[in-house]
């Protein structure tokens, strides 16, 4: 046990209370039910789970544990909506629906933040930043729907050739907890930009944000062009990434599964997008300002509670500033504010469950075990307030083996990982001693250092002095067994679309 973070001065009480308030305001009393083909239907099992408060541990709502029934039924009305409405529908047509949808989401945003902090357990300031996100996604795609063409190739006399760039009919899109509306725009919006319909699967710990945005959109959307089926991922997440008429698959979760969903696509050649897994370095050179550097690091670390997949948990600090920095990083670390999501002085909220806990707590218990040291932190917090929840305490170690199965693998808590360096060469050849590549950060005041470090990582994105910037535009995707392709941005209507070739003898 640790009492090194700041813990709320309110009663468990108080805090149960707000939370049944909400749910109450927020989320109908029947259980949740699938979206297919513009109606809200219940499983072909009657089967439905939990999802929980990871606040409170109480029950939030009752979802349909969606199987391959199900799946096929929205598979079915997806290519219903496809062929008969939206493979017709211009780009002026998709954008104004694209645009719409964003509308709808300015218009709900406090709404479904307050959702998100309830099922998935996030800070309501970071939840209503990232709906915002989700409007301005939407709205992006909006606008590339109309750039999105194809190109006239020079040829020889008498002869015209050009590309054209076609949907490929039904999308299958699986996504995570830990962003569940974002994450799902991320997919949804450059899909129905580029002219697809889709079947989509929400994490079965966070299915009530995306059922709540197509409850609000029902109307905008035709009916099958947006399709949800919830439910684990054995019964409802594999069939999807499976069918045979699903063409194209996009996934976003670990490497471990993200492994398993490519080997399936490729039983019927589908194209896949992965987003995986990270274990992110960030380097901090001995100009680097101590107080921005900490700064920095808070939000690449403590973000979502280290619930991300490019958190910097492999933080490199140069000798020269090592013992001042982790003087002031350590009582950031224990300054920050645990406590209720759905408070605004909150900035480190539960972990989205109880298996969560467990996983992050077995790998601070590992590294203690392979004689790490624990700064600080290193098990959950004593404050009878939060004794319900799915809390870690914010934990920095140092002393730690870089070839540990905590350092290598991704722990996806509150939980960094320090070390120190003094030769360039050998910093760099551990920072990308990992199999991930998905982001990475350098803290420097010197643009010569930045830019040799930002193309020495081995890494699909890299901050300079600054950490988890998403603008729209920004393409996001990974190196190594950190996924395929790019989301967020113009590349990604690539990914969601194939090109046709038209060469004619004129």
């Amino acid at each position: 046990m640790s009492t090194d973070a700041r813990t709320p001065e309110e009663s468990r009480d108080e805090i149960r209370e707000r939370h049944r308030e909400a749910r109450e305001e927020l989320i109908p009393d029947e259980p949740a039910q699938h979206y297919i083909g513009g109606e809200f239907v219940e499983s072909a099992s009657g089967e439905t789970f939990e999802t929980r408060d990871p606040t409170t541990g109480e029950v939030l709502a009752e979802a349909q544990a969606g199987n391959s029934e199900d799946v096929d039924r929205a598979v079915e009305a997806a290519w219903d909506a496809y062929e008969t409405e939206w493979s017709e529908a211009d780009a002026t047509k998709r954008q104004r629906v694209l645009n719409e949808i964003a509308d709808r989401v300015e218009e709900r945003r406090s709404d479904l933040a307050r959702i998100e902090s309830l099922d998935n357990g996030k800070p309501i300031r970071e939840a209503r930043a990232d709906v915002a996100l989700v409007a301005d996604q939407f709205r992006y795609f909006a606008g590339a729907t109309r750039t999105h063409g194809g190109d006239t190739v020079p040829s020889g006399s008498g002869k015209s050739i050009q590309t054209i760039r076609e949907p490929y009919g039904v999308v299958g899109a699986v996504v995570p907890w830990n962003f569940p509306l974002l994450i799902a725009t991320w997919k949804l919006a450059p899909a129905l930009a580029a002219g697809n319909t889709v079947v989509l699967k929400p994490a079965e710990e966070t299915p009530l944000s995306v059922l709540e945005l197509v409850r609000e959109i029902d109307d905008v959307v035709p009916d099958g062009v947006v399709n949800v089926v919830t439910g684990y991922g054995a019964e409802a997440g594999a069939p999807l990434t499976e069918h045979e008429d699903v063409r194209k698959v996009s996934f976003t979760g670990s490497t471990a599964v993200g492994k398993e969903v490519m080997k399936a696509a490729a039983e019927n050649v589908s194209d896949v997008t992965l987003e995986l897994g990270g274990k992110s370095p960030v380097v901090v050179f001995p100009d680097a300002d101590i107080q921005q550097a900490v700064r920095v690091m808070m939000i690449a670390m403590f973000y979502n509670t280290g619930e991300c997949c490019t958190a910097g948990t492999r933080l490199f600090v140069h000798e020269d500033i090592y013992e001042e920095f982790m003087e002031a990083f350590v009582e950031s670390a224990e300054g920050l504010q645990m406590g209720d999501p759905l408070s605004k002085d909150t900035r480190l909220g539960p972990k989205v469950s109880e298996e969560q806990v467990e996983r992050t707590l077995s790998y601070i218990e590992q590294a203690r075990d392979d004689g790490a040291r624990i700064v600080t932190g290193g098990g959950q917090p004593e404050s009878d307030a939060l004794a319900d929840g799915c809390f870690v305490v914010p934990t920095v170690i140092d002393d730690i083996d870089h070839d540990s199965d905590p350092v290598q693998e991704e722990i996806f808590g509150p939980v960094e990982e320090v070390f120190a360096w003094s030769d360039y060469d050998e910093m760099m050849e551990r920072a990308n001693d990992v199999d991930y590549g998905l982001a990475a950060g350098v803290i420097t005041n010197d643009l010569s250092k930045a830019n040799r470090a930002a193309r020495d990582i081995e890494a699909g994105n890299i901050w300079v002095n600054q950490y988890n910037d998403f603008p729209a535009g920004q393409p996001f995707g990974g190196y190594k067994q950190s996924g395929i392709g790019r989301e967020q941005a113009e590349d990604t209507l690539e990914h969601y679309s194939q090109t046709k070739t038209i060469n004619m003898n004129l």
